[in-house]
């Protein structure tokens, strides 16, 4: 009952504000083409006074007042077609027709798509995070299997990092920096989750360096010196901790090592003048040149790609977000690939870091590059499963893409047999040489495959589905 007093009030509001106007007399006031006609009478008035003075002459004037005139008698002339404006008989006909149409109209709609009967939802029942527009509830139940996952397997580094990275992206850094730290916590040695676990501490607490950061960042220039977003945290950390010197050099030292185009040296200069204003001296005297630009590579389309480490970014408080740009974040991983790039032909026994130079390359969409990584990676460890397959990875990346499903390539399925001789249950080998001898026709050898595949997964698993309706279609004959 409480709503329907309300709707009718509100609709009686409504009608008042719309009525009343409508059944005023209509020639209670001037019309438009009155108020234009006299606003013509003062620009004549204008183009004499104008004349008079002499800033226009006989022939100027003449024209003026001819078009002047002329639009004067347009306006007489549509005064006279419409009868000098609504008459009030017709104004007072659409106000009984909106009296009326108006809360017929309402109820009808709401009628049909109302539900009057509908209790009120409490607030504790209701999905708020969906109404502020949060993720959908597929992404939600996905997560909620990962966590149910990662309990049950809690030393499974990469569940953790998908997990601190969907938190990152939907704007929970608390519980990203969470999850984040049991992935540093198993593989300390990776300076690039190390980094990542730091920002998101940062991001965390409101642009804000905390000391499990300053750890975290420390552990990364322990590894790799020259680690650009290492090196500005670091110093913003003392900058924040009142040490404006010491910010002041580690950040002119970052500006002289760094490329002119890096995507860096905008931000890494305002935090110079910063603290060169805070110790009263000259910003442009203490702020180094930097390098030359380097060359920059043609940049595709796959190069753009979401979840990847963010450059560097404060603002003139000190505060730091862990989001940048695409644009920003594309060069930044640029300026980090070329340090591991350099790092490795200093140091090519790092078969892990091959691996990870290649992936990189991968997702920058550099397949040229990616393919000459996983080689290498490959010449200094055959035996690995996971570097065969990391190369027959980077051959299948280099390939075009076909409408018509093909046989893998021969380097591709040598490099994969190769890792199932290393590791027969490796998951991605037995996958694609399965899909592989399925495209060539051979069904039974790649229902063997899938068939130790779907062994390794339970029934619950979304990929034992995928397996199961790929080996019945194979029985059928598919």
């Amino acid at each position: 009952m409480l709503f329907w007093i309300f709707a009718a009030v509100l609709t009686a509001a409504v009608l008042l504000l719309i009525v009343p106007p409508l059944l005023r007399t209509a020639g209670s006031g001037p019309d438009r083409e009155e108020f234009d006609r006299e606003v013509y009478r003062d620009q004549l008035d204008e183009l004499e006074r104008d004349r008079a003075r002499g800033l226009i002459n006989d022939a100027q004037a003449e024209a003026a007042r001819a078009e002047i005139a002329r639009r004067m008698l347009a306006t007489a002339e549509k005064s006279a077609a419409t009868g000098g404006g609504v008459t009030p008989r017709s104004a007072r006909i659409l106000a009984v027709l909106l009296a009326l149409v108006l809360p017929v109209g309402a109820l009808a709609v709401y009628g049909s798509v109302g539900r009057p009967d509908l209790p009120a939802q409490p607030l504790a029942s209701r999905n708020i995070e969906q109404e502020r527009g949060g993720p959908p509830k597929s992404v939600l139940a996905a997560m909620d299997k990962l966590k149910a996952q990662l309990a049950e397997n809690p030393s499974d580094v990469q569940g953790w990092l998908i997990l601190g990275q969907a938190y990152a992206k939907m704007g929970r850094n608390g519980d990203a920096a969470d999850a984040l730290r049991h992935a540093v916590a198993l593989n300390r040695d990776d300076v690039e989750v190390q980094g990542l676990f730091a920002e998101t501490l940062v991001s965390a607490n409101d642009g804000m360096v905390p000391e499990e950061a300053v750890a975290a960042f420390d552990a990364v220039l322990a590894k790799e010196p020259k680690d650009p977003r290492a090196r500005f945290f670091a110093a913003l950390a003392r900058f924040q901790a009142g040490d404006q010197q010491g910010a002041l050099d580690r950040w002119s030292a970052l500006m002289a090592e760094s490329p002119a185009d890096a995507p860096w040296v905008p931000v890494v200069r305002d935090q110079i003048r910063e603290a060169a204003v805070a110790l009263n001296l000259d910003p442009a005297k203490v702020t180094p040149q930097p390098l030359p630009p380097e060359q920059k590579e043609q940049q595709t389309a796959q190069g753009q790609q979401g979840g990847q480490q963010a450059a560097p970014n404060a603002q003139g408080n000190g505060a730091a977000s862990a989001q940048g740009n695409g644009a920003g974040q594309d060069e930044m991983i640029r300026g980090m690939v070329a340090n591991l790039a350099t790092r490795l032909e200093a140091d090519p026994s790092d078969v892990d870091g091959w691996l990870k130079l290649a992936r990189s390359y991968g997702v920058l969409g550099d397949t040229a590059k990616a393919l000459e990584a996983a080689r290498k990676a490959r010449e200094r460890a055959p035996d690995r499963a996971d570097v065969q397959v990391a190369y027959a990875n980077a051959v299948l990346q280099t390939q075009p893409r076909n409408e018509t499903p093909k046989p893998l390539p021969e380097e591709a399925t040598s490099a994969l047999r190769l890792a199932l001789k290393a590791e027969p249950d490796n998951k991605d080998a037995l996958w694609l040489l399965g899909l592989d001898a399925m495209m060539s026709g051979h069904k039974d050898e790649a229902a063997a495959h899938w068939g130790k595949l779907i062994a390794q997964f339970k029934p619950s698993d979304p990929e034992y589905t995928l397996l199961k309706g790929r080996l019945d279609a194979l029985k059928a004959g598919g």
